[in-house]
């Protein structure tokens, strides 16, 4: 019986948790292609580093997505599919230099990765072929999304409270809006060059 009551009590704390849970959503306009939405750093808060490492394929002479948005403590990949050496390099992590990396270059079938341990975007480079480009978005929290092609995002699972939201853009300047949820939130953006 108070095994019982134990297992109950956990429910009904973890549906109370689901409960207040909520959406943000909106839309970015003002630039065209994908956009990143998401929540700033949240005071007193720290988050499990995740344990999926996504890859960032170089494969037809491009980085293969363009665009990919990690929590911040994730290892991201980098594959070499192409049969032409590759090189994989950034000047910067969200604007500070002192934060640029260059892994090298390496050969068809292998990978290198590295963990992001700070937050903003990371613009890829390959020192053998300077046409190539791509970003890593490394956001501080769990709660992120990236726009449908009419701009239109939903972060799901975010607690209820209040936040600042941001929006990003490869190209764009940043914006950031102060959002509160409860049960739904709603952020529009307008970006500019």
């Amino acid at each position: 019986m108070k095994r019982n009551l134990v297992v109950i009590a956990a429910l009904l704390n973890a549906l109370s948790l689901l409960a207040s849970a909520g959406t943000i959503s909106g839309k970015v306009s003002g630039v065209s292609g994908e956009s990143v939405v998401y929540v700033e750093a949240i005071a007193g808060k720290t988050f499990p580093a995740p344990t999926e490492k996504p890859v960032i394929d170089q494969k037809g002479l491009m980085f293969q997505p363009h665009l990919v948005v990690v929590q911040q403590g994730t290892t991201v990949e980098f594959l070499n599919s192409d049969k032409v050496a590759h090189n994989v390099f950034w000047i910067s992590v969200g604007g500070n230099k002192k934060l640029g990396h260059n892994l090298g270059t390496w050969p068809q079938g292998e990978k290198k990765s590295f963990k992001f341990d700070t937050p903003g975007a990371v613009p890829l480079l390959c020192n053998v072929h300077p046409e190539m480009s791509a970003y890593i978005v490394v956001t501080p929290t769990p709660y992120f999304a990236t726009t449908d092609k009419s701009g239109n995002y939903k972060i799901e699972n975010v607690p209820d409270g209040s936040y600042t939201v941001t929006a990003w853009h490869e190209g764009a300047k940043n914006q950031s809006k102060p959002t509160t949820v409860a049960g739904e939130g709603k952020a529009d953006f307008t970006l500019s060059k």
